[in-house]
Parts: structure tokens; sequence; C-alpha cells
């Protein structure tokens, strides 16, 4: 994914192979440089369609608006559930007053998924990232959109659309690693919300070590009874550690889906961009 998306950033044609390769091998010096100085951080807003139950769900039950923490937020563009439209097939179509700049999130539904009738209310939203991205900066948008499989035109598109989300109202972004700085940052967030920690893709890039502490340090804020914190979870299979059974594939499971965990229970079978949501 690194390589193509250097390519790709770089100016490949999308032609046959033969362009492909000549091309490779003519800016190999650029597409180096871009390999070693970029990671992948796709920044897919069509996850908030797997997300928005559990998020309204939780500020429901709590009574308070949401602070939400991304881990691995990228640029942010999933930081903002409250700002975009969705479709849910069966079920409701949902938007903010106003309406959004965003194409509605399509997503298909199974099971009995507790599809809010509203739009949760997000009283702050910020972000961890070992190398944040900039809405504002070309370069960074350009990146992004560079890791959208090209076959993908309506991604590319809700991905320019959602960074002009950002764009207006920046969120806070911390550098550094997750595991040093999420417990800063949710001291940071305001007591008269409910703090949801959510990721999405991110802890396959983490080892096992990083994974596990990542994991007893949520599960210990999650069962913290002064001021308990929601974790929204949504992984590959056999990516987080220590939650017995909860990336397990079930006879039958078709590749590339992903598993949706509150609080370390899994409660979804998910569309990996967010375009299905099956509940368990």
């Amino acid at each position: 994914m690194l390589f193509l998306g250097a390519v790709r950033f770089v100016g490949v044609p999308l032609e046959g192979y033969g362009v492909f390769r000549a091309f490779v091998v003519g800016h190999w010096a650029e597409i180096r440089s871009v390999l070693e100085t970029r990671t992948t951080q796709t920044n897919e807003a069509g996850r908030c369609a797997v997300l928005l139950p559990s998020l309204a769900a939780i500020s429901a039950e709590e009574g308070r608006p949401l602070a939400l923490i991304e881990v691995g937020a990228s640029a942010g563009a999933c930081l903002y559930p409250d700002r975009y439209a969705y479709s849910y097939a069966p079920g409701p179509f949902l938007e903010p007053d106003g309406g959004s700049p965003v194409p509605p999130l399509a997503c298909s539904v199974a099971g009995d998924v507790p599809l809010p009738s509203a739009l949760p209310v997000v009283a702050w939203r910020a972000g961890i990232d070992l190398n944040p991205l900039d809405a504002r900066d070309d370069d960074d948008v350009r990146w992004l959109e560079a890791l959208v499989w090209p076959e993908h035109v309506f991604r590319a598109e809700r991905l320019r659309a959602a960074l002009g989300v950002v764009r207006q109202d920046p969120p806070l972004l911390v550098r550094g690693d997750l595991n040093e700085q999420i417990a800063p940052l949710v001291r940071r967030a305001p007591h008269d919300a409910v703090v949801v920690v959510f990721h999405s893709a991110v802890l396959a890039y983490l080892d096992a070590a990083g994974r596990r502490r990542f994991h007893d340090t949520m599960t210990a804020f999650t069962a913290d009874r002064d001021r308990p914190v929601h974790w929204l979870s949504h992984e590959g299979h056999g990516v987080l550690d220590g939650v017995p059974g909860a990336m397990e594939k079930v006879p039958g499971e078709q590749d590339g889906r992903f598993v949706l965990q509150h609080n370390g229970r899994s409660v979804a079978r998910t569309g990996p961009h967010g375009q299905s949501i099956e509940w368990l």
C-alpha cells in the first residue's frame, strides 16, 4: 500500500503495467523519497457509518454530549460523525441541521442494529497520530488521495468533501505514540462530556507488546468508576490480543470484514470502509 501510494503521489499514469513499470524505474529516486518520509494513513470518513450507532447509544445512555478521541487519527476526518449525512439500508436517512457537504455515507444493515433517530452532539474532538496530517496542507491532502484505490472514485470525492469539513473546524491533533499520549489526552477532555476513545484499522501497525499495552490501558479506563471511558475498536480479525474470541472468524466468514467492539465486547461485523454493519 505504501509503495502504490508513493507511485501515485509522484504521478504515475493510470495505464497498463508496461507504463507503470517504466514510470517506477524512471522516477525511482522520487518514489524512494516518498517511501522514506510517508506512512500509510488512510482517512476514511465512511467508517463513521458503522461507529455512529454505538456513539449515539453511548451519548443517550450517559445523557451527555461526546468527547471523541481517535487513535491513529491521520487528518481527523473520522472525528466528525455529527457533520455527515447517513443513508442506512434498511434504515433511516440522517443528516445534520442544514445538511452536509459530504455525500451521504451509505451503509447496508443486517441484524438488530440500534440505529439512532438523530445524530449525537459532539462537544470536543481530538486525535493522536505519529504523524498528524493537516487538511489545510496541499501535499498532505494529495497524499491521502494517493492512498485511495484509483477505481474508488466515490471514496476520493468523499475524502475531499470530508477534509473540507475538517478545514473549517480543525480538531486537536497530538503528535506521538498512542500508548504514551492516550492517558494525557483523556485527562484533557471536558468533564461534562462522555469520553469515547475509538480507532479503525490502526492496531495492526503495532507489535504484539504494543497492542497488549494499549488493551490493558483501555480496559483500565473502562473500569474506572470515577470517570468511565468508552472504547470502540474497529479492527480486522486477529489484531487485538487479549480479548478472548473477539477477533475469531466464524465458519464461512468472508475475508476483509472488520469487527466492531464496545469496551472489549464484539457487537458487530462490518465492511472495512463502513459500507456494511451486521449486528451480533
